[in-house]
C-alpha cells in the first residue's frame, strides 16, 4: 500500500507542475503554462501524508447562487470539511490553470465572476485551458481533476442526470458517463429533482455505478427526502462507506461510487410545492428555447423564485449536510488504508 502512495505521488510530480501561485503574462511564451495543475501547498501536503482530502465542485460557487452568498457558503463548507477532520480541496480553473485547492481571494474571484464565468463539463477543458478561460467547474470535470490527483472523495449538492423527455431529446448529463469510467466517490443529496430520476437510475446502472442510499432504501430526491424510487443498496455509517470505496478500489473496477444522503427532514421542501414549481418552470424553459447547459442553472434559479427563496435555502443546508458526511467517509478512508500500509 505504502508503494502505491509512493508510485502515485512520483507520477503526479512527473506529469504535472505543481506551484503555490498561477504564472500570470509576461513571459512571452503564449504555451508556457498550458497543461499546468496547481495544487495548494496544504491539499499537497496531506495528500503526500494519507490524509483526508475532500474535493469540493465550483458551480456552485459561479452558477448557484448569487454573490455573496455563494462565497459565504463556499467558506462554510470549507470549514465543516476542516471541522470533520479533512482537507478540503475546491476544484476550479482560473486565467487557464486547473486549480486544486482556492484560497480565500481565488474564492473571491470566482465567485464574484458569478455567471460570467465559463460553467466547464469535460468537453470544455481543453478550450477553456487553452484561452486562459477562467470558470467553474461542473461534477465531471471535478471527478476527473481530483482523480488525477489522487483524491477518492468529492462532495457536491447534487448530480445531474436524464433529463425530463431525455428519452426523445439525449440530453443527458456528462456526470453519468464520468461516473461510469472514473473512480471516485461522490456524495451528494441525491440527483436533482428537475431531471427525471427513475431514468437517470437506469442509465447508472448502464454505467456500472454502485449507487448508495445513505441511512434509507429510497434514493434521495435533492430537496425531499424520499423520490420513490428504491435505492439499489443502502449503507449507515461513514466507515461502511468507506470500506466500500477501498473494496472498489482494490478490485480495480474503475468506476466510480454515487453516495446519495437524504437533506435534512427540517430543510426538506414539501414534495406538492416543488414539483409545481419544477413543472412551471420546466414549460417555461421550453418555451424560451432554454436548453443544454443553460437549463439547469435555469430551472434551479426559477424554482428558488417560484418557492419563495426556500429552494436556496434547502440547496445551501443539503450541500453543508453533504460535507459533513463526505468528510467523516474521507476520514474513515484515510484510516483503513493507514492500517493497510503499516500491517
Amino acid at each position: 500500500m505504502a508503494s502505491n502512495a509512493l508510485s502515485r505521488l512520483a507520477n503526479l510530480h512527473r506529469h504535472f507542475h505543481i506551484t503555490k501561485n498561477s504564472t500570470k503574462g509576461g513571459s512571452g511564451n503564449e504555451n508556457q503554462n498550458v497543461g499546468t495543475i496547481k495544487i495548494s501547498q496544504d491539499v499537497t501536503t496531506a495528500l503526500a501524508n494519507g490524509k483526508a482530502v475532500v474535493a469540493l465542485e465550483s458551480t456552485i460557487i459561479s452558477h448557484g447562487m448569487p454573490y455573496p452568498q455563494n462565497l459565504e457558503t463556499a467558506k462554510e463548507v470549507e470549514a465543516i470539511v476542516r471541522d470533520k477532520g479533512a482537507v478540503p480541496a475546491t476544484i476550479a480553473i482560473l486565467e487557464g490553470i486547473p486549480c486544486i485547492g482556492l484560497s480565500g481571494e481565488e474564492l473571491e474571484r470566482l465567485a464574484k465572476l458569478g455567471t460570467s464565468a465559463r460553467k466547464i463539463s469535460r468537453r470544455d477543458i481543453a478550450h477553456v485551458v487553452a484561452t486562459r478561460g477562467s470558470g467553474g467547474t461542473t461534477v465531471s470535470t471535478t471527478m476527473i481533476f481530483a482523480s488525477m490527483v489522487g483524491i477518492s472523495i468529492f462532495v457536491t449538492g447534487g448530480i445531474g442526470g436524464v433529463h425530463k423527455h431525455g428519452e426523445s431529446t439525449l440530453d443527458i448529463s456528462s456526470d453519468l458517463t464520468e461516473l461510469g469510467r472514473t473512480p471516485i466517490t461522490v456524495v451528494s443529496a441525491g440527483v436533482k429533482s428537475i431531471l427525471d430520476i427513475p431514468r437517470t437510475l437506469e442509465y447508472l446502472e448502464t454505467q456500472g455505478v454502485s449507487v448508495v442510499a445513505y441511512g434509507t432504501d429510497d434514493f434521495p430526491a435533492f430537496f425531499s427526502e424520499k423520490s420513490g424510487c428504491k435505492a439499489p443498496c443502502q449503507l449507515d455509517t461513514p466507515e461502511e462507506c468507506a470500506r466500500l470505496i477501498e473494496v472498489n478500489r482494490k478490485l480495480d473496477l474503475k468506476s466510480g461510487i454515487l453516495i446519495a444522503i437524504p437533506i435534512p427532514k427540517e430543510h426538506s421542501v414539501s414534495g406538492n410545492i416543488i414539483e409545481s414549481a419544477i413543472q412551471t418552470a420546466l414549460r417555461e424553459a421550453s418555451d424560451k428555447g432554454i436548453t443544454g447547459s443553460a437549463e439547469t442553472p435555469y430551472l434551479l434559479s426559477r424554482v428558488n423564485e417560484l418557492t419563495g427563496g426556500a429552494s436556496l435555502e434547502s440547496n445551501i443546508a443539503l450541500v453543508k449536510n453533504n460535507a459533513g458526511l463526505g468528510a467523516q467517509i474521507a476520514v474513515a478512508l484515510a484510516q483503513i488504508q493507514d492500517h493497510s500500509s503499516s500491517s
